[in-house]
């Protein structure tokens, strides 16, 4: 087997939306001078590579404690968006299947640094994210900044489906052509949203 990490960094110096809060890690003990070292870490829930709780933009939605362990793993289905347009009529042809995990390569994720990653990505139009309901799989995930922007009409469709949306996904490319597992376990909070290490298993 192999092992892809899709997750960016978590660093002080971490790209964020513009606005937001960045993030902070601060050394709060050190080796030397107190025989251990650990740091207090201060970020955006939805900072990162993370994934989305229907709380997030559903009024009573769920939060992430609220799902089981089995829904942040399964079977991977990659695809490629070409020239930065959602085609639904690709998308059917691709072996969708339920409960599977969606991931979008875009290709954005080269420009993670650039103000265009924030203002410039594609959003998954409506009748795409219908069609991901109709086909039930449990997950969908991005290599942008969000799966849509503001009205959020895609994040809206998912989320009250309980379909967990996973943002800012890296290295992508390394899945075309493959087969593959996701797995893309939060931290245990009661939240809208979490950090996530997500990882792709290669057979």
């Amino acid at each position: 087997m192999k092992y892809i990490n899709l997750s960016v960094p978590i660093t002080a110096d971490m790209p964020v939306y513009p606005g937001d809060p960045k993030t902070k890690i601060i050394q709060a003990g050190e080796l030397q001078k107190d025989g251990f070292e650990v740091h207090i870490l201060s970020m955006l829930n939805h900072s990162g590579t993370h994934i989305d709780a229907p709380s997030h933009m559903i009024e009573g939605g769920k939060s992430l404690d609220k799902f089981p362990l089995e829904a942040f793993v399964g079977r991977g289905v990659y695809i490629k968006i070409e020239e930065a347009t959602f085609d639904l009529d690709s998308l059917k042809q691709s072996d969708i299947q339920k409960d599977d995990i969606v991931l979008f390569h875009t290709g954005m994720s080269d420009h993670a640094n650039k103000s265009t990653y924030f203002e410039e990505y594609p959003a998954i139009p409506q009748n795409v994210a219908e069609y991901l309901v109709e086909k039930q799989v449990k997950m969908v995930g991005v290599d942008t900044y969000s799966v849509d922007h503001e009205q959020f009409i895609a994040h809206k469709i998912l989320l009250q489906h309980d379909i967990l949306i996973l943002e800012n996904l890296t290295s992508l490319e390394a899945l075309a052509d493959k087969q593959f597992m996701i797995y893309a376990f939060p931290l245990n909070l009661s939240l809208d949203g979490s950090p996530v290490r997500a990882v792709a298993e290669i057979a």
